[in-house]
């Protein structure tokens, strides 16, 4: 990647302060993604989908998410403004599909802070000493996560800063130190095994199980773009977002990819974890290695990684409400863009956001509502993330594209192209129904998931779309709403 010495556009904050410098927005984006989540979030679903073979999977997404990544960089350069992927969209390809692509990545992320919820509340028995919480229960205790990390947004960016720092101090020497001892002490597998199905997949591994862990994998490295979404809070955004967003998802690829091969190669029983007869391999692996006693500090370790990563998850959501509501496109727009307290932050906008993750947990009494929660969240960013690269695409074979500070020079329409191959891809595989044995309704969750999220947005765009329609970017790059001061 190379650096081209090109005036930036005028980035007007309305009134945000720059909170955040080159290191502060790399953290933010690596919780967001966090070792944690990405690997011990998915791991149970990738191996019984593909087996040990499902490793590569996590090297083929972040290949692509890197793809992805490198698109990003040049748009965040060019337009570093709060919002990210609404506002690099209205001004690619118009104020409607912006506003669309901006509602997909809004509710993606709102998504995905219910699921780390969700999730959190499975764990806390075990750290507590309880009896595994009922749907009910577990549903309550999840909004009430939610709650605590509203709170901890709603106290300001300094406190989002160090409970960043501390999670991902925590998340970086627990998941290598784990890897390291797994992978020197507690070898039960051949380094082979990473070739090898285990019977996964029904057939031909390449096209049904590989696939599968390739969709669930989708959820381990998003995040990155979060460095965007805070752009105007951000010291030098022209070059400090575009490289956070890079170094975040090479920094988590790397620890995933290393505490992923040391799981897998120190699983006692493969068997067992390809079956599903172990129903948590990350914690029983970990268990059979070191003893009963790491088993408490492993899954508060978890409970870190996943609160962290929905602070950062719910900060971006915030995010993009503020810039939405700035542009005056949104329902309550005038109260939603107020900054509070001395830090000027969108304090309605985060409880917004709050409010909205603790609606959708709401409908969390199935069995199966995590799995749903992923593919959904999966599938809404891939969405979003398709939405802009398109659309630079497009911008590019029309030959209207002049790039920002950053560029990736004569490899960006290639890189361009590759990647918005990939999310196509990548967006089929996620939605595919694979379960043909289910009522249609399960089979299809994630699609009537989507298409709900898509009707309630048509809705809403309905109401705005005047306001929409009358948005247009002003000449010297800033985002629209600035304008009105």
């Amino acid at each position: 990647m190379t650096t081209e010495q090109l005036k930036p556009p005028e980035a007007v904050s309305g009134g945000l302060k720059k909170e955040f410098t080159l290191r502060s927005a790399f953290t933010i984006a690596f919780v967001f993604i966090s070792p944690i989540v990405a690997l011990y979030g998915v791991f149970a679903l990738v191996v019984t989908s593909a087996g040990p073979a499902g490793w590569w999977a996590f090297l083929i997404v972040l290949v692509g998410q890197l793809l992805v990544a490198g698109v990003f960089a040049q748009l965040a350069s060019k337009w570093p403004f709060e919002g990210s992927v609404y506002q690099w969209s209205r001004r690619l390809a118009g104020e409607h599909y912006g506003w669309f692509a901006g509602w997909a990545y809004m509710w993606s992320l709102m998504v995905a802070v219910a699921g780390g919820a969700y999730y959190v509340a499975t764990f806390l028995p075990i750290i507590l000493g309880t009896q595994p919480f009922g749907s009910t229960t577990k549903v309550l205790v999840a909004i009430a996560v939610t709650l605590v990390v509203t709170a901890l947004n709603a106290a300001g960016p300094k406190a989002v800063k160090t409970f960043a720092v501390l999670s991902l101090t925590a998340e970086v020497v627990g998941s290598i130190v784990l890897g390291s001892i797994l992978l020197i002490g507690h070898r039960n597998q051949p380094l082979s095994v990473i070739f090898d199905t285990a019977g996964t997949g029904g057939g031909d591994w390449l096209w049904t199980g590989l696939f599968a862990a390739v969709g669930f994998v989708g959820w381990a490295f998003v995040g990155f773009e979060s460095a965007g979404a805070i752009a105007e809070e951000v010291v030098d955004a022209e070059r400090n977002v575009p490289k956070a967003m890079v170094a975040s998802l090479l920094a988590i690829g790397a620890v995933v990819l290393f505490s992923g091969l040391a799981l897998i190669l120190a699983i006692p029983d493969m068997k067992a974890v390809v079956s599903g007869a172990m129903l948590d391999p990350t914690a029983e692996t970990a268990q059979a290695a070191l003893g009963n006693s790491v088993t408490k500090p492993l899954f508060i370790l978890i409970v870190i990684g996943f609160l962290a990563s929905m602070m950062a998850a719910q900060t971006s959501a915030s995010r993009i409400i503020w810039s939405f509501a700035r542009d005056d496109v949104l329902p309550a727009s005038g109260r939603l863009s107020k900054l509070a307290g001395r830090h000027q932050y969108p304090l309605a906008a985060v409880v917004t956001a709050g409010t909205l993750s603790m609606i959708v947990l709401c409908a969390g009494f199935s069995a199966k509502f995590y799995n749903t929660l992923v593919s959904f969240s999966t599938g809404g960013f891939f969405v979003a993330f398709a939405m802009p690269v398109v659309a630079v695409l497009v911008y590019r074979l029309r030959g209207r594209w002049t790039p920002g500070r950053v560029t990736l020079g004569r490899w960006g329409y290639p890189i361009t192209v590759v990647a918005a191959l990939w999310l196509v891809f990548e967006l089929v595989n996620i939605v595919w129904p694979r379960s043909p044995q289910l009522p249609w309704y399960e089979n299809y969750a994630v699609l009537l998931a989507m298409a709900f999220v898509a009707l309630l947005g048509f809705v809403l765009w309905f109401k705005v779309r005047t306001k929409v329609a009358r948005l247009a970017a002003p000449p010297d790059g800033r985002p629209a709403g600035a304008c009105r001061g």
